[in-house]
């Protein structure tokens, strides 16, 4: 794009003749214009955003019936005929006229606007204005640069060079700032510092917000400390470019600097970034002392500002706050009901999300996806599918976002049919394969068993991240492919990917699947030692799972004393689970009286530790922790179990009858255990049996 800005401002190029000359000279920029295309409709442009109420404009017979009566383009060359054949024409200010209904006007045409501007005998700073600013609000904005290039070749009839104006810069600034053209923006840059327009304020703060769009805040900064020229525009755009980089610190120490060091009033924009700035320091009783300031200073409480108050007190936990905010609130927009309904969701309260969501007056694809995800969060699986299949009937397209929340919860339900349905949907409608959605595909196939397609999907994701193969690596340690697991985690650090706290999780279940004992030992070690991270309760119960499956009983338990945190019932439950493994009673009592003072109510370590007594004919010391059970009335939990059928999941529990085919499934489970028996497969499930049908008497 620099090229563009090859021919120097002192370079000019004489236009004698209309548009066809210009086009020759420029030959090799051809390409970057548009094609010649239909009457432009500018949706986005309101019917009189192009009218003026100059005096001259509107007591000329001929411009008056352009601002007040011309609708389409056939009228307009009317005009434009009546106008050359009168010699108004030659007026700049009445041939802009012109130009303005074409570039801006619903009705215009942008093409033609830009055969005008190329035709004219004088032309001006302000009607080049006119057509840039249209451009970068058409549906090619960064066009504005060719036609800027153009701008600086144009030379009048009359030999005067056309030279752009501090309304020029302001809109090229923008259009970089939009696309964050960063090295395009600093050659204008040059453009202005030539043109000594540095000095202006309308130049100096779209520069400012050019260099807080492209993320250069130290730059933006500068800029602004060194200027004569501050204006409220200047402080606001500081405040804001801190507060959406999330350096809420730096937002409001120049907050700070305008209220003690100047004359400029906040206004609502720069409360908006002043909020925004708690919202990022988590800060809500700092929000609330700013939501008492705007009250106080009688600012306007407009919608982007009372959206704004109500997503730092979402972010914030203050629920209720947010609550009363919300229901005071005259105008609710989308976004504020988008942030009620995420934030309800994020607090747990997921049937209130809901009923928000279902009254809601409208819904694009943001509030769904918030939804879906909220039900994913929580562990509703079955309900976030289904909303994406009632999302499908009201014709809303999902995009990436909602395919990774969907992808997830499949991941969840185990729904292997669903997950391909969906992975052929986005191959369908060509949504773009980004590494989050790349990423959670691979965790859907890995999850709902199919490792093959987890594998090649992993493979065919561009530009895979850290996240990418945490993901493959733990799908494999779920199919207990350790070496293969181990073999993803060494290319992803010899690819400079740097592993996090899942990463080493995954790999360490890897090693524990595997039994990869001294593998292990060394991640475990290079955890704190090489990647400086200090391992979490979850890796040390990986880590003696490990050693204790190994038989390494002595070892697991002097890792388990000593933790620098404490062992909760997981770490206790590999302890346990690797003694009656290998039959060490003395280990495995102690590691079952440490689980029941954690969790007394767990059926599950009863049963397994009166099995283990079981097994070593301890018949005494296993009816005694019958006994135990019965008095603290612990009752054995009923187990629970899903399977996919033809896309639909089905949940079941014990001695469940819900289902309409309930008799026909018992009957077949019946059969199956009677093959099971040939094959002598439940002579290990014998004694849990016998406790079990125990405990029921």
């Amino acid at each position: 794009m620099l090229s563009l800005f090859i021919l120097r401002p002192g370079k000019r190029c004489r236009i004698n003749k209309p548009f066809f000359k210009l086009r020759q000279f420029h030959l090799h920029t051809l390409s970057l214009l548009p094609k010649r295309n239909k009457l432009k409709k500018h949706s986005n442009i309101s019917a009189n955003n192009w009218t003026t109420t100059h005096k001259f404009v509107l007591s000329n017979p001929t411009l008056s019936l352009l601002e007040s009566k011309c609708n389409s383009m056939i009228h307009l060359k009317q005009i434009q005929s009546q106008m050359i054949a009168t010699g108004l024409s030659s007026d700049g200010l009445a041939y802009s006229r012109l130009v303005a209904f074409c570039a801006l006007s619903p009705m215009g045409d942008l093409n033609y606007s830009k055969r005008l501007l190329f035709a004219m005998r004088n032309p001006n700073a302000f009607s080049w204005n006119i057509v840039i600013r249209a451009v970068s609000e058409s549906e090619t904005p960064t066009e504005v640069f060719v036609l800027y290039r153009q701008m600086l070749a144009v030379v009048s009839y009359s030999g005067v060079c056309l030279r752009p104006d501090n309304y020029t810069f302001p809109l090229l600034f923008k259009t970089c700032a939009r696309f964050s053209l960063s090295r395009l923006g600093h050659g204008i840059l040059v453009h202005v510092l030539k043109m000594k327009y540095d000095g202006d304020v309308f130049v100096h703060n779209s520069l400012i917000h050019f260099l807080v769009s492209c993320r250069e805040l130290e730059a933006a900064n500068k800029v602004f400390d060194e200027s004569c020229v501050r204006d409220l525009v200047s402080w606001n755009c500081l405040i804001n470019g801190y507060a959406r980089s999330g350096r809420g610190k730096e937002a409001l120490r120049v907050f700070r600097e305008m209220e003690t060091g100047s004359d400029v009033a906040p206004d609502e924009v720069t409360m908006i970034g002043v909020v925004t700035a708690c919202t990022n320091l988590e800060d809500s009783n700092l929000g609330r002392e700013f939501h008492r300031y705007i009250i106080d200073r009688r600012l306007n409480m407009t919608v982007p500002l009372t959206n704004a108050l109500l997503d730092m007190y979402v972010k914030c936990g203050d629920l209720e706050e947010a609550k009363e905010l919300f229901e005071k609130m005259e105008e609710k927009t989308m976004v504020s009901w988008t942030t009620m309904v995420a934030g309800c969701a994020k607090s747990g309260q997921l049937d209130l999300a809901r009923k928000l969501f279902d009254e809601m007056p409208e819904k694009d694809v943001v509030p769904w996806n918030a939804m879906i995800s909220a039900c994913v969060q929580s562990h509703r699986a079955k309900e976030a599918l289904s909303l994406f299949h009632e999302m499908q009937e009201l014709k809303i397209e999902p995009d990436e976002v909602t395919m990774v929340s969907c992808l997830s919860a499949c991941s969840q339900l185990g729904a292997l049919d669903v997950g391909v349905w969906i992975h052929h949907y986005i191959e369908k409608h060509n949504l773009f394969l980004n590494v989050a959605l790349g990423t959670a595909l691979v965790d859907m196939y890995a999850k709902c068993g199919n490792i093959k397609k987890a594998i090649q999907v992993f493979h065919d994701i561009p530009g895979r991240n850290a996240l990418t193969f945490t993901a493959m690596i733990g799908g494999l340690a779920l199919h207990g492919d350790a070496k293969q697991a181990l073999s993803c985690f060494l290319e992803m650090i010899d690819s400079g990917l740097v592993p996090d706290e899942v990463t080493f999780l995954g790999i360490l279940t890897a090693c524990c699947h595997g039994g990869l004992v001294e593998d292990g030992r060394r991640i475990f070690s290079q955890m704190s030692s090489k990647f400086k991270i200090s391992p979490k309760i979850k890796h040390y119960s990986c880590m003696i799972d490990l050693l204790g499956r190994a038989g390494l009983l002595k070892e697991a338990i002097e890792l388990l004393e000593s933790m620098p945190i404490e062992a909760d019932a997981v770490v206790w439950g590999a302890m346990f689970f690797a003694c009656r493994m290998h039959k060490n009673i003395e280990l495995g009592e102690r590691a079952a009286t440490r689980l029941l003072e954690l969790d007394p109510s767990d059926s599950g370590i009863y049963v397994l530790l009166a099995n283990m007594y079981v097994e070593r004919n301890m018949w005494e010391k296993a009816g005694q922790v019958r006994k135990m059970m019965r008095e603290r009335g612990v009752d054995k939990t009923p187990g629970c179990s899903s399977i996919e059928v033809d896309g639909n999941v089905y949940e079941f529990i014990v001695r469940d009858k819900s289902h309409s085919r309930s008799k026909e499934i018992y009957e077949s489970l019946v059969q199956l255990s009677k093959e099971m028996k040939v094959f002598e497969c439940v002579s290990d499930m014998k004694d849990e049996f016998l406790f079990a049908s125990e405990v029921g008497r």
